[in-house]
């Protein structure tokens, strides 16, 4: 494989705006109901200290996903070139082993029962959508070794900023 290719999500700068979830769909021409991409919502600390988190979670093109080794009638493959994990639904029986295999829950299953998922938008031969309507810039995509090195600079910014920074702040994904 030549290179991996992943997301980059900073949890400082999302503010919630949900257009990574409406690109998303958009281009992928979903159905209601369904998205490729979900943005969660979380609390910490209490009042008067209290902040709001949000976390964005597409496919994560996992390294060695489960999901490819539970897929039978192997639906779901990675690709050489670039690492990204793609389903060819003309192979998926809609068994939802995937479902199960997948610590993020990312699989999703169409109204016939097959499965879709995140494709790092090949299908619409665009760049990731998510990303690119980020107007907060807190979610980007590229080779895993780029992102890792942006994660690292903006983790030691944020050293000389504020004396300390939390590296869940910064997620490769």
């Amino acid at each position: 494989m030549s290179k991996q290719y992943g997301f980059y999500f900073d949890k400082v700068r999302c503010v919630g705006c949900f257009n990574c979830v409406t690109a998303c769909k958009s281009v992928n021409n979903l159905p209601p109901g369904m998205q490729w991409i979900s943005l969660t919502e979380s609390w910490e600390g209490n009042y008067p200290d209290v902040s709001r988190n949000f976390m964005v979670t597409p496919c994560l093109h996992c390294e060695n996903p489960p999901c490819i080794t539970v897929c039978l009638p192997g639906a779901i493959y990675k690709r050489a070139e670039d690492g990204i994990v793609v389903v060819d639904q003309g192979k998926c029986n809609g068994c939802r082993e995937c479902l199960t295999a997948c610590p993020y829950a990312v699989p999703k299953f169409d109204s016939d029962g097959l499965m879709q998922k995140c494709d790092f938008c090949l299908s619409a031969e665009t760049a990731p959508a998510c990303a690119v309507s980020c107007p907060a810039e807190a979610l980007e995509y590229g080779p895993m070794d780029e992102l890792i090195r942006i994660a690292r600079q903006k983790h030691k910014q944020a050293k000389l900023i504020g004396g300390e920074a939390n590296p869940a702040m910064f997620v490769v994904i």
